[in-house]
């Protein structure tokens, strides 16, 4: 009977490190059109060759407002190096609060308002705010974070990333 129990359980642990390296290797960023708060549009297409960190946040989260200068600060840090952020407010986010906020506290990067839900459905369904992805030169879904990253990593990680070639 043990035998039977180690045997499944090695099982279950091969197939968990299999879908963990599948999923590292086949992690492309989905294909969504970003409706920017000057009414641009930007293509995920459109982040290749260049390291970028999409956001997804609101105003309404207290955790997303806290994290906000810390975000700046890695944008103004790499910003002439090629790298881009792109923060995507969530459905439920009133337009007019996200303009008020962008505004009042300079954000320097691209906002997009996702007005229907589907770019954040086409994301993993993200619900929980806030969540960000960093993504490689070529599209790649490099590290998701869900809440606050820790920004000493990620800033390591951004400057790895932008190495690369």
């Amino acid at each position: 009977m043990n035998r039977i129990f180690t045997t499944a359980a090695i099982l279950s642990a091969g197939l968990l490190i299999g879908a963990a390296l599948l999923w590292k290797s086949e992690s492309i960023a989905p294909s969504s059109t970003f409706v920017l708060l000057d009414g641009s549009t930007q293509q995920t297409s459109d982040l290749k060759g260049q390291v970028t960190l999409v956001n997804f946040w609101a105003t309404s989260c207290v955790t997303c407002v806290a994290e906000m200068p810390e975000m700046v600060n890695t944008f103004e840090k790499f910003k002439g190096q090629g790298f881009k952020t792109l923060a995507v407010s969530m459905q439920y986010d009133p337009p007019s609060y996200v303009v008020n906020f962008v505004q009042s506290r300079k954000i320097p990067f691209d906002v997009a308002i996702d007005n229907t839900g589907a770019i954040a459905k086409a994301w993993g369904d993200v619900q929980l705010t806030p969540t960000s992805y960093l993504i490689d030169k070529k599209g790649r879904i490099i590290k998701r974070y869900v809440g606050t990253p820790d920004f000493g990593q990620l800033n390591a990680l951004i400057a790895q990333l932008l190495q690369e070639t």
